[in-house]
């Protein structure tokens, strides 16, 4: 794929797609990646390098998994990285939080193929972060601009029946809407920190009963003798994250028949990006009986894998929810992104947010059948938004 001269300078600039990010060097794609990160925060977790190559050294994607990267580069003459999105070249559905299998199905049964169609995303992960990854200065939105154009190109040049852009920042979503592409919105439920000291501040916030019922909710949580243990970095020994594997894999056999991730891309991160992990474990009676995965970049936690081998009340939202606000307000972190869907977060004080995702379709038909659905969809789910605010806990008038 190559591009047309460009940028605020005239030079010229190639698109090439690569299947690894092999590829590139780390330093080069890292740069490019979170460029809105704060001045001494991490860098977002999962467009880092370290994590999308330990995906692929480790199988998750490519081979038969249906996640076949095809990462977009945008060099210039010397070959010099200018820009790149994370994408994959998929032959399914699955792995992806934003559900398109109707529109699948629907091509298909008139006579269409779907399948094989072009993603740009982060595998398995339901986080907003950046996919036009352009870096910082001058000509950034000239670049991302470029990057609009070279997703659309792959899909006319490849034959692919459409490309699909999720979990979107405002920064990228506005080009892409620009060009045409159609506009997906979902909904999450994220806790925002407005400057608490501490947790009994946040609940300070809360009407009486609905504070009174998370204090008791956390009690119960470790009555039968359970101990919480919040570890990071290299605190996470090898023991923490056996026994969290086979939680993982107890949940995602359960949850989608086939786990997503395997023990070496767990080891992988450990080595690679140790600084962005917290692992929250449960204990009782000497063993691990249940436990959290989180990431953290930018001004957020991100809450992505839950298991246990015991049962027992309001666990979960402790291991996966409050510990996760505790972590936020300790840390100054200004969010906690709990993962997709869960109406049940509201209770515990996470708030209603609008996702977004892009679409360009290529089939005239099937685009203008899309572009009437997503339009009922966006009214739908906006005015979902007053009635899922009204069920979060805080006191009436709050939060501002």
């Amino acid at each position: 794929m190559n591009g047309e001269p460009s940028g605020d300078d005239g030079a010229d600039f190639t698109v090439r797609v690569v299947e690894s990010l092999s590829a590139v060097e780390p330093a080069a794609w890292d740069v490019l990646a979170d460029p809105q990160a704060r001045p001494g925060a991490l860098p977002h977790p999962f467009t880092r390098r370290a994590f999308l190559a330990s995906l692929e050294e480790a199988g998750c994607v490519g081979g038969r998994t249906g996640w076949l990267p095809q990462h977009l580069l945008l060099e210039d003459a010397e070959g010099r990285l200018l820009a790149a999105v994370p994408a994959y070249l998929k032959g399914n559905s699955q792995g992806e939080y934003v559900f398109d299998h109707g529109w699948a199905d629907a091509f298909e049964r008139a006579g269409g193929r779907y399948y094989p169609k072009l993603q740009v995303s982060v595998p398995f992960t339901p986080a907003t972060g950046p996919r036009l990854l352009v870096g910082n200065g001058p000509g950034a939105d000239v670049r991302r601009g470029a990057m609009v154009s070279a997703i659309a190109a792959y899909v006319r040049q490849t034959g692919v029946s459409s490309a699909h852009a999720t979990f979107l920042e405002e920064a990228d979503l506005a080009p892409m809407l620009e060009a045409g592409f159609l506009h997906r919105t979902d909904q999450q439920f994220h806790f925002v920190n407005r400057g608490y000291a501490t947790y009994d501040e946040f609940l300070e916030t809360l009407a009486s009963r609905k504070r009174k019922g998370l204090r008791k909710e956390r009690r119960e949580a470790v009555a039968a003798g359970i101990s919480i243990e919040r570890l990071a970095g290299a605190e996470i020994g090898e023991e923490a994250w056996d026994a969290f594997f086979g939680f993982y894999m107890d949940t995602g056999s359960r949850k989608w028949g086939r786990p997503y991730l395997n023990r070496a891309f767990f080891r992988l991160i450990a080595e690679r990006m140790p600084e962005a992990i917290v692992l929250v474990m449960a204990r009782r009676a000497g063993r691990y009986v249940a436990g959290a995965l989180n990431f953290v970049g930018g001004d957020r936690i991100f809450g992505r894998y839950w298991g246990c081998v015991e049962d027992h009340p309001f666990l979960h939202f402790e291991v996966c929810y409050h510990q996760a606000i505790d972590y936020a307000i300790e840390h100054g972190l200004a969010i906690v992104e709990a993962g997709a869907q869960g109406e049940h977060k509201l209770a515990r004080g996470y708030e209603p947010v609008i996702t977004h995702s892009a679409h360009d379709i290529a089939h005239s038909g099937l685009r203008s059948a899309i572009e009437d659905y997503l339009e009922r969809e966006r009214r739908h789910v906006l005015l979902a938004q007053p009635e899922l605010a009204a069920a979060t806990p805080f006191r009436k008038g709050d939060p501002e």
